[in-house]
């Protein structure tokens, strides 16, 4: 129950015990008190005296009908009225802090200009969302001077290990030892990549490099790479459906989008299972579907899919390769080109990746 509604519950409990207190001293002072005086003094019969007892009562409650019941109407209605008012500038404060988000910590909420407590409150939200943003400003500077000065040691080391490994030298114990550094250095390099593209775009330093593009020739092409990572693990990859459709985006980015979830679907799967990939127009925008036979995801676990190094099963975050960035990254691009991603699952059912980007209205058709 809303705190004005508790109000106007409240002032209508108290208009009315006031009416009813009212007419009880009413009917003591202006009635019961002057007829046990005049009964003591002028004797009179108690059948007169009952009559006019219920005489004077119906008096009683059509004056408090009359004058006690309009104005405790007019009342309660004022006090609604005066409460909903007064708690507007509550309300539209809510909405402007439900609105306020890490991506627009910039954002300051409006005052009133009263010098009243909502004034102080808002003055106070504003001070904390302005930490939160040199907070999430500082965090993003870090990851991104990090990731930066991490690139070229990891590039270094990279290459001093291949270089090593091209050496005739190297003991098979040694060559498999320079073999293993070498993939934990590669997918460090990955992480940090990932990290630098998110550092980037959370500071809005990436600019989308947009043209109008066949998207139905990147999802062929998404779908020929799937081959090729599925094959070795005897997953079959199919492209049921993919119409002739044409968007207005980043050639670059969208590939990397489909690539990161074609190796999200291989990687998550059984031995002999499958991915399908589709590509549909479907209410005025793209649709790419992109399923497969995992093991599922749990409800619990499904809202965090999207964050930034979250990994679902620990029990397999040992024996598949990843760094829980992939999803953010995808997350990001779609974003990027205005459309949508949503992930459907369930344990030991398929798993459903579907992406909406919105269609480019000004290419003409083949």
């Amino acid at each position: 129950m809303k705190i004005r509604t508790r109000l106007t519950w409240w002032y209508a409990g108290i208009m009315s015990a006031s009416l009813i207190a009212m007419g009880m001293l009413y009917y003591h002072e202006f009635v019961d008190e002057p007829r046990s005086r005049v009964l003591r003094e002028a004797k009179v019969a108690k059948e007169v005296i009952a009559e006019d007892e219920n005489e004077d009562f119906d008096q009683t409650l059509k004056i408090l009908f009359w004058c006690g019941v309009p104005p405790i109407i007019l009342a309660l209605g004022g006090g609604w009225w005066l409460i909903r008012k007064s708690f507007k500038p509550v309300a539209s404060l809510t909405e402007a802090v439900e609105g306020i988000n890490e991506s627009n910590l910039k954002t300051r909420l409006p005052r009133s200009g009263n010098g009243d407590e909502l004034d102080r409150l808002t003055d106070v939200f504003n001070a904390m969302i302005a930490r939160l943003d040199d907070s999430f400003n500082r965090i993003r500077e870090f990851t991104l001077h990090a990731s930066h000065e991490l690139k070229t040691p990891l590039t270094v080391l990279c290459g001093e290990t291949e270089t090593a490994l091209r050496e005739d030298l190297l003991s098979p114990a040694e060559r498999e030892r320079a073999a293993s550094q070498l993939e934990e250095l590669r997918r460090l390099t990955r992480i940090v990549e990932g990290l630098t593209l998110l550092a980037k775009a959370d500071a809005g330093q990436i600019t989308l490099k947009l043209e109008t593009l066949r998207l139905d020739e990147l999802v062929r092409d998404n779908f020929a790479d799937a081959q090729i990572l599925a094959e070795p693990h005897g997953i079959l990859a199919e492209l049921t459906d993919c119409e002739e459709i044409s968007v207005r985006g980043d050639r670059h980015r969208l590939r990397q989008l489909f690539l990161n979830l074609a190796d999200n679907a291989v990687k998550y799967n059984q031995p002999q299972g499958g991915v399908v990939m589709s590509l549909l127009r479907s209410g005025g925008m793209a649709q790419f579907t992109i399923v497969n036979t995992g093991a599922g995801i749990s409800s619990e676990i499904l809202p965090r899919v999207f964050n930034r190094f979250f990994r679902g099963d620990s029990a397999h975050e040992n024996t598949i390769e990843g760094c829980g960035l992939g999803l953010s990254i995808a997350q990001w691009i779609v974003s990027a080109h205005n459309g949508t991603i949503q992930i459907e699952s369930a344990p030991s059912k398929l798993t459903t990746v579907t992406i909406r980007l919105p269609l480019d209205t000004t290419a003409k058709p083949a």
